[in-house]
C-alpha cells in the first residue's frame, strides 16, 4: 500500500514538438513540476544528431529551472526505428540509436531508458522478428546496465506492434531477453485496449514496473484526462494498493489542440489526478 501523490506526475514534452524547447521548460515549471521525462524527438532531442555540446545545453537548460529528468524516451514508432526489423541496416541503426541514448541518459542523469519491442513483418513468422527483437532488447540493455541505467519495455497496442501487445506478451520477451536490467512500463491505454489492470500488471510483475504512461483514451487514444472515458480514480486507487512508488505521465497525442498550445490540457489533467486523489483520501 502507498499513499499516490501528484509528485510522482512528471513534465514531459509530448505534444511540444512545435513548440521551442524553452516554452516546454517553462511550462513545466508553471506546473510545479521538478521532474521530467524527454521525448527524444526533432527539434528538441533527436538522438542521432544530438552532440555532447547539445546534450550539455540541454543540461544546462534543465539545470536552470532546477528540473531533472526521471526517463528518456526516444521516438520508436513514427520515426525509422525498428528493434525487430527484417532490414538488417535498419535494425542495426535503431539499436545504435539506443545504444546513444543510454550515453544521453548518462549525461542527463536519466536513471531510465523507455522501449519497446518494435514490429516484424506482417507476412512473415512472428518468430523471426521475435527473436531479432529480443537480441536486440539484450544488446541495449546489457550496455545500458554497465552504464548504471535501467530500462523499461513497455507493450504498444496491435496497431502499433505484431510482437508486444500484453502482459503475457511482456512475460515473455522478458524471458527471451533474459536482463535483470529489463523492467516493465505501464501504458494505461495499451492496458484498457488489451483488457488488462493495474492489478494484471502487479501479479505479473510486481516492482519490476518502474514507470507509468497515465493517460486517457476510449480506450484507445493518448487524451488528457477528461477527454476519453478511462477510470483515473480507479487506475490511481490501484497504484496505490500495489505499492507503486514510481514516475507516470501525461502522454497526450492525438488531438491537435494539444500540440497548439499543451499547458491548458496539462493543467486539466493534473488537475483531474488531484481531485482524484483527494476523493479517495478519507473525511
Amino acid at each position: 500500500m502507498h499513499t499516490i501523490t501528484t509528485d510522482q506526475i512528471t513534465g514531459s514534452n509530448f505534444s511540444y514538438h512545435q513548440l521551442t524547447f524553452d516554452r516546454f521548460l517553462d511550462d513545466m515549471v508553471t506546473l510545479s513540476r521538478r521532474h521530467v521525462e524527454l521525448w527524444g524527438i526533432a527539434p528538441h532531442l533527436h538522438i542521432p544528431q544530438l552532440g555532447l555540446a547539445d546534450v550539455r545545453r540541454v543540461r544546462r537548460q534543465l539545470r536552470e529551472r532546477e528540473l531533472s529528468v526521471a526517463c528518456i524516451t526516444p521516438e520508436q514508432v513514427i520515426y525509422p526505428v525498428n528493434l525487430a526489423s527484417g532490414v538488417q541496416w535498419l535494425r542495426r541503426s535503431s539499436i545504435d540509436m539506443f545504444l546513444k541514448a543510454v550515453d544521453v541518459c548518462v549525461e542527463l542523469e536519466s536513471p531510465l531508458l523507455f522501449l519497446t519491442a518494435g514490429r516484424g513483418f506482417e507476412d512473415e513468422p512472428r518468430t523471426d522478428a521475435w527473436k531479432r527483437s529480443a537480441d536486440s532488447l539484450r544488446e541495449i540493455a546489457e550496455h545500458a546496465l554497465r552504464s548504471g541505467i535501467s530500462c523499461v519495455l513497455e507493450p504498444l497496442q496491435r496497431v502499433e506492434s505484431n510482437l508486444v501487445n500484453s502482459t503475457a506478451d511482456i512475460r515473455r520477451m522478458l524471458d527471451a531477453v533474459g536482463s535483470d536490467n529489463l523492467g516493465v512500463a505501464l501504458d494505461t491505454v495499451a492496458m484498457a485496449v488489451a483488457g488488462e489492470t493495474v492489478y494484471d500488471y502487479d501479479t505479473a510483475f510486481g516492482q519490476a514496473v518502474k514507470h507509468v504512461h497515465l493517460i486517457d483514451g476510449t480506450p484507445a487514444g493518448h487524451l488528457a484526462w477528461g477527454d476519453g472515458d478511462l477510470p483515473l480514480a480507479g487506475y490511481l486507487q490501484a497504484l496505490g494498493d500495489v505499492g507503486y512508488r514510481g514516475f507516470m505521465t501525461f502522454e497526450l497525442f492525438g488531438d491537435g489542440s494539444y500540440a497548439l498550445d499543451p499547458l491548458p490540457a496539462l493543467q486539466r489533467s493534473l488537475a483531474a489526478v488531484e481531485a482524484a486523489l483527494a476523493e479517495a483520501v478519507p473525511a
